[in-house]
Formats: structure tokens, sequence, C-alpha cells
């Protein structure tokens, strides 16, 4: 697709992407995209990744542990945690660092990378054959600002509700004809909007704090080599995100009778969680809480992300035909994350089954505890991983030019750097569970009513490889006719290594002791060290001497498949592009050890089909229409799913990402946009998207596992989550008659509509609309000053965007806010050319 709104002066066709790795007219791209600069992308206040989403129909986010780990869905392909993405994010042409920690980690570019950018581009699709790490969704190209031959940059300054404080600057110097240099930073901080009421920890959550620095040098070696190095720096530390309690489960099976679902009782600890719940949300409303009010109860939560990249890219200019490029990376991405799962601050509530349960020694009502909290265990990192890789691209057109092509190969090694180790607290009073400092919460077995809480250590080393083999090109016929023919073998390779263990605490009224200490597995584990074991009998840690590696578990997994693309173009006219294709999306399986019995997922698969047309309109009305048509057959996929835990296996419920789906997933793209006398200019961008699980078939458990039962998150005839059915972004810029003396004065208004969608499977939001304004005055009185107010959500809606996923679970039903009205303004001092 064209642009959501063309530069200024600039048609449509004129925008330059490199979506086929190669700079093209936006125009000649038999590919549906969308892109911003980077004046679009201030006047739409994009800093975090997780902003795009907001005004690109098809893109949507998944802000399930805060707006710095967010995942994107493009046209209906999700991420669960522990899955590989669907959709690439790349800055550079190089995919993000990866990284697996206990929640989602990794895969994204690094707080404040959307600064001093040339521009965005959101590819949707498989875009496998040319791009590093094979996704079923699409991708998201950063692409940055490059040094050029100008002594020139900026200082930018804003300042808004919320206490924010923001600067950006760059500079731009060629030290000589052959040797430039860019420099780029932003130091952004904004107060959160997600009050906390609890009087325990922070006063509010969903903050924005963090400090990012680039920098890049191109050297031009000879007059046909270049050498372009950039380095990155982001380092965010925020509250971390909460979510608002809107409803629970107030019919709570009764532990004592049974569930006719199962034959067996109600589980103990989702009654003590839904009640407890329940009493929370009617504080909330003793209070009068809106909805950007929070209740949690952790003392000292935080998230702190740590990301830096070197990337380096050698382009020889090797003949008149062929173009050599290499393209190699090294970069880290640390993590340490304590927080609230449930964002919640619960007490036992006082019930005749928790009395009942007290007179058998459970806990007695009003005793605090927490659901699931996650402390930070000193000297470790939650998510903790490097990835370096090295791609050899040979680009080249025959002397005709009638043919085009790229061929290359794809390197990707992603290694621990220390431990993925991690202390979680479940249903037990943990003040701090990284240090061990927990007593006895709620019952987790009828058995042994006692107050208990497991504290579960995560400790886990995950090694990637991701390679592949690809080569793409393109043959002109005639200059109206072309065909293209792409493919790709890729060969991905997980292995993964847990010493995963856990504590359970027991209280009574005169003492805490220690119950158990054992490998987190209900009592069966894999041999040390032995992949895919047949499960033995468990160890004592205690008894050991705390020797963890005894819990030592490996597995492996390995798949390659081929991907490939056809794609045929016709050009009528050079102001028209018809297009039809077809390509195969894969996405690599998982590895994850955190649900004894389910630690492995396997690869999805998808065939794409897409018909599209690119029109633009030249003369005293410039514009064009770009429409796209998809149908997309998707097997074998990964869905998350609700565990339900076994009345007395001492575990609390959990989910897991699973294979149990067949969807169809089709849709509409239309984009279109005009100029008027060089002063009005509008923009028009519309989604349409169907999608429908066709199949919901959840593998079975062994009669050993610690669950009884597995609810996948969706309908069979349902849609597919973060898969709204209607997206809408209506642009446009005015610029007003002024004196050329004052400067150049613009407004400009951006509404967006999202309809009602699916955040959990089976929980859905209700749409929402949203509206921005701006007004700028550039170069004021010719001073290269920049002067602009802005406004995002204007008529300040309440809207949900995702939701803790908790229900089935734990009878909770949690949902995160988008961000409430925010205003401020900028001012923005150029120099140099």
């Amino acid at each position: 697709m064209a642009t959501s709104m063309p530069a200024l002066g600039q048609e449509g066709g004129d925008i330059v992407v490199t979506a086929r790795r190669t700079e093209e007219r936006l125009q000649d791209v038999p590919i549906s995209i969308t892109v911003f600069n980077q004046d679009q992308l201030q006047k739409r206040n994009v800093a975090v990744a997780s902003d795009l989403a907001v005004y690109t129909p098809s893109l949507s986010v998944n802000t399930r542990y805060g707006p710095e780990k967010a995942t994107f869905a493009i046209r209906g392909f999700n991420q669960d945690a522990a899955a590989a993405p669907t959709v690439g994010v790349y800055f550079a042409d190089v995919v993000g660092v990866r990284a697996q920690g206990g929640t989602v980690s990794g895969n994204t570019v690094g707080a404040g990378s959307f600064t001093d950018l040339s521009n965005v581009q959101v590819l949707k699709g498989p875009q496998g054959t040319l791009f590093g790490r094979n996704t079923t969704g699409g991708s998201v190209l950063l692409v940055p600002a490059k040094p050029t031959d100008s002594l020139e940059g900026y200082v930018e300054g804003t300042y808004g509700n919320y206490d924010q404080k923001r600067v950006q600057a760059a500079l731009n110097v060629p030290l000589a004809d052959t040797f430039k240099v860019r420099l780029a930073v932003d130091r952004n901080k904004r107060d959160g909007f997600m009050r906390n009421r609890s009087g325990i920890g922070p006063d509010a959550y969903n903050d924005v704090d963090y400090t990012y620095g680039r920098l890049s040098i191109v050297a031009d070696l000879t007059p046909e080599l270049e050498n372009y190095m950039i380095a990155t720096y982001s380092h965010s530390d925020t509250n971390g995100y909460a979510n608002h309690y809107d409803g629970c489960d107030r019919n709570a099976g009764d532990p004592r009778t049974i569930d006719p679902r199962t034959g067996r009782a109600y589980p103990l600890s989702r009654y003590y969680t839904a009640t407890s719940a329940c009493a929370q949300i009617d504080r909330q409303a003793a209070r009068g809480d809106g909805p950007l009010d929070v209740d949690v109860s952790h003392p000292n939560p935080g998230i702190q992300i740590d990301l830096w990249q070197v990337i380096n890219t050698t382009t020889w200019q090797a003949s008149d035909t062929i173009t050599i490029k290499n393209i190699a990376s090294y970069g880290e991405y640390r993590e340490k994350a304590a927080f609230q799962l449930y964002s919640d601050n619960f007490t036992v509530a006082d019930t005749p089954v928790t009395r009942y349960y007290q007179g058998l020694g459970g806990p007695a009502p009003g005793r605090p505890y927490s659901n699931i909290r996650l402390g930070i265990q000193p000297g470790y990192d939650a998510a903790a991983g490097s990835t370096t890789t090295e791609e050899l691209q040979v680009q080249g057109r025959s002397g005709d030019g009638k043919l085009t092509y790229v061929v290359g190969g794809y390197l990707e090694f992603s290694r621990p750097i220390g431990w993925n180790q991690q202390r979680t607290g479940i249903s037990g009073n943990c003040s701090d569970p990284g240090t061990l400092s927990c007593v006895g919460g709620i019952p987790v077995s009828t058995t042994m009513p006692l107050p208990a809480a497991i504290l579960s250590e995560s400790r886990t080393q995950y090694k990637f490889d991701n390679h592949g083999v690809f080569a793409q090109g393109t043959y002109n016929f005639t200059n109206q006719l072309a065909l293209t023919l792409g493919g790709r073998w890729t060969f991905d390779k997980i292995v993964g290594y847990s010493e995963n263990n856990r504590r359970i605490y027991f209280s009574t009224p005169s003492a805490t002791f220690l119950g158990s200490w054992t490998c987190n597995d209900n009592l069966n584990h894999p041999a040390p060290g032995a992949p895919n074991a047949t499960p033995q009998n468990a160890v004592d840690l205690r008894a050991n001497g705390g020797q963890i590696s005894a819990c030592g578990t490996q597995i492996t997994a390995k798949t390659n498949k081929p991907t490939w693309l056809i794609d045929v173009d016709f050009k009528p006219t050079p102001d028209t592009l018809i297009y039809a294709k077809y390509s195969r999306g894969y996405r690599q399986g998982a590895v994850n050890f955190t649900n004894p019995g389910l630690e492995t997922v396997g690869p999805e698969k998808v065939d794409a089909y897409e018909i599209g047309a690119k029109l633009s309109f030249r003369g005293s009305l410039p514009g064009y229409l770009n429409m796209a048509a998809f149908y997309n057959d998707f097997s074998n996929q990964q869905i998350f799913g609700a565990l339900i835990a076994k009345q007395n296996s001492g575990l609390t419920g959990g989910a897991a990402l699973i294979n149990a789906g067949k969807s169809v997933i089709k849709g509409v793209e239309v984009d279109t946009g005009v100029t008027a006398f060089d002063l009005l200019r509008l923009s028009a961008n519309y989604t349409y998207l169907d999608t429908e699980l066709k199949e919901l078939v959840p593998p079975a458990l062994s009669p050993d596992s610690p669950f009884e039962q597995i609810i996948p998150r969706g309908t069979v005839g349902g849609p597919l989550t973060y898969s709204p059915k209607h997206r809408l972004t209506l642009s446009s810029d005015l610029t007003l008659p002024v004196d050329e003396s004052l400067g150049e004065m613009t407004v400009g208004a951006i509404f967006t509509y999202t309809s009602s969608q699916m955040v959990d499977g089976n929980i859905s939001i209700p749409g929402y609309s949203l509206l921005n304004l701006n007004a700028a005055l550039n170069d004021v009185g010719g001073s290269g000053i920049d002067v602009v107010g802005f406004a995002t959500n204007v008529t300040n809606k309440h809207y949900r965007v995702t939701t803790g996923g908790g229900y089935e679970s734990y009878g909770i039903l949690d949902f995160a806010y988008g961000p409430p009205r925010m205003y401020g303004v900028r001012v923005r001092y150029n120099f140099g050319s």
C-alpha cells in the first residue's frame, strides 16, 4: 500500500522504499506497504514501537507486559509469549536482538529507536523470501537517517501533561568528502497515567523513562566501496504496566463440590483468587475508581531494559550490473523485571468456604497474599541474550535491464549471556520473591489446606540458530509485464536448557516452614542433561544440598522448511500497477519450560494469496489510490491455551503455547491520498479483516500431567485475537495562507477507528475511535525555529487495549487501557543546510 500521507511536496509514487532490499519507487513495488516519514512520526508522537500500531490499519499490538515489551500482529498473525515473532522488526535491515525470558522479551527495537529516521515501512504478508528471519505476518522496517554531505542538525524539546519532558537532537558532520558522521540522542520521561490506589509502591504505572543514543558513520573507502556503521544504545527503566479490574467470577465453584465439566472438585486456589478479585472490585467501587485507577500491592516494581547493537553494512559496486552487500551485526539485550502479573492487591475473602478451610488450618479472612508476583533475583537478569547476524547479498541485473535479482545467504546466532533467571511468588505473601522473602499464602490443595506460598525459580538458557539461503528475481517480458520468482530454504534450531525448581512454604499459627524444594515439574522430570528423556522420580533439593543442576533438562527442536513467492505484475501505464501473487510463509516452533509436559510447540505455515493495484494521479490534483485483497490459509497454528491444574498438583494453573488450530484470514486494504493546490493534503487508510478459526484441537495431556484440562484461547467459527474487523485512519494537513515572513503555518488532524476485537481468544474489547490534533508554525521569522502544539486522544476516551488473560485459571478479568488525553508543545531549532 502507499503512504499514510505523502511527504510535503511529494506524490505517493515518489517515495523510495527498500521492501525488496533495493531502492524502488513505492508505487512500483507489488507489496502492500504503509510508510511514515519522520514528520509524520512526530505528528503522531510515535516514541516506542507500540505507538505505531495506533495509526497503521492491519497492524495491531499486544501490550500485555507494557509498551516496551509489545508484540505485533499483522492481518491476524499474532505472537504469544515464548513464540517466535510473526512480525519481524528490523532496524537498518537487521532484525531485533533475540531473548526469551519468562514473559515476552526482545525481538524488537529499543525505546527511542524512532528518533531521527528516514522512514518506517510496514510490510504486510509473509516476507520470508528476502528477510532474515522467517515470519508469517509481515515486517516493520525502521530506516535511520543516513549521514549526509551537509553540516546540519536540530535540537528539539517537548513539554507536555503528565510532566512529560523530552529532548531530541541530531548533528550531522561531514569530516571529509569521504567520511561523514551523524549523532542522534533522545531523552524522554513522562509520569504514568494508571494511578495506583493501594498506597503501596509507586503512585502510578505505565510511565515512560528512557535514554537513547545512535552514532552513524559513512566511509567511502573507494568510489565503488562504501562502509556504513551504526551503533545504538537504549536504556529504559519504568514502573511497568498495571491493569484495571473490570470483572471477576462471582460464581466460582465451591471446592467441596464436583465440577461437571471435569468430574473433579473445583480448584481450591481458583476459588480463593476469584473471590479476592471480586473483593478488590468492590473496593474500587466504594472508592469511586475510574478505568485508569488500579490497586496493586507490589512494593518495588519495575521493568529495566538495556539494548545495544552495532550494525555494519559494506556495499561494493563491483560492476555496472553487480552490487555486493554484506550486513553484519551484534547486539545484546538485558532485562530485569519485577511486577504483579495480574495487578492485584489481594486478601483472603470472608466467605463460608474460606472460614471452613480456616477451621482446617487455612488462612484467616483478611490475610494478604499475591496471586503471581515476579521478583528480581540478585545478580541475574530475567532475560539476557546476544544476537549475531551475517547476511551476504548479490544484487544484479542483466545487460539489457530485463532481469533484476538478489541472491544471498543469512546466518543468525542467538546465544545466552547468562541465565534467564527470575523468582516468582505464587499464591503467597511474598514481599520479595527474588530474595526468598515469602511466608504462606492460600491453600493450593484440599488434602493439605495450610496457607502455602509457591516460590518458582525459572532458570533457563536458550540457543537459537536461524539460517537461510535465498534468491529472488524479476524478469520484465515487456515494459508492461513482469514475473517475479523467489525462494528460500530456512534452517532453524533451538536448544533450551532448564534448571527450574520450586519451593513451597507453609504457615501455621506458630511458624513458617519450608515444606518442599524440588524440581518444578510436579515430581517428574527428565534425567539431568538428557534431551526429551523419560520422566523419573523427583530430586529433593534440600537433601542434596541445593544442587539445582539435578533438575537439568535439555530440549532440542529442529526444523527446516522452504518458502517461496510467485508474483505477476502488469503496468498498462507508468502510473498503474496491477499485481497478483502467491507466497508460502513459515514460523518456527518454540521451547518453553514453564509448563511441565507442554515444553515444545511445532512450526506453523500459511499459504497467502493477494491481488492488488497501485494507481498514481498527476497534474493539478495529484494523489494515489492503492488497493489489495488477500486470502490466507493458516495451518498448525500456534495458540495460547489456559491450563487448569489438577486439584492436588501443587500448581495453580497457567498458560501454554500449543499447536491447536487451522484458520482462514481474508480481507481488503484501501489506501488513498490527494493534494489540493499544495495547501491541503488528505488521506484515508482502511482495512477490512475477516478471520475465522476453522479447527481448534488441543494436544492430549499425558496421565502424569499436573494439568487436567487445556482451554484454547479461541472458539471454532470465531475470530483470531488482535484482529479487528475494521480499522480506519483519516488524516488531513492544511497549510494556512500567512505572510511568508512569519513562517509556514499548518494545522492537522488524524482520526482513527478500531472496531471490537478478541484479545484473549474468549474475551473481546469494544471498538474505539481517537482524534489527534496538531498545529505548527515552522521556520518562525526565518529563524529555523519550529513551534508545534499537539494533542492526542483529544476527547479523552477510556478504551481497552488488551487483557491479562487470567479468567479461566484464576477468575480474574483485568484490562489494560490506552493513554488518556496527552498534550504539549514542541520547539525545534534546525541549523545548517
